[in-house]
């Protein structure tokens, strides 16, 4: 009996991040940036916006496009 494997490449990812101050959200980006470097994908975009929200405290949030590695 034998078992066979089959790997798909992921070629593009897009990741959304999102926290109350622009530290945080620096750190979830930088923590996935470094986890995404493990299966061979890179930041290929970055878009950022800070919002307020209800009770007019600021929110901010991010959508990363990660992409393999050329």
């Amino acid at each position: 009996m034998s078992v066979n494997f089959h790997f798909d490449l992921i070629e593009d990812k897009i990741e959304f991040f999102e926290a109350n101050d622009i530290k945080t959200l620096e750190k979830k980006i930088n923590v996935q940036i470094e986890h995404n470097k493990a299966i061979l994908l890179v930041v290929h975009h970055v878009s950022h916006q800070m919002s307020i929200d209800e009770d007019g405290r600021p929110y901010f949030s991010a959508v990363v496009h990660f992409k393999a590695k050329k």
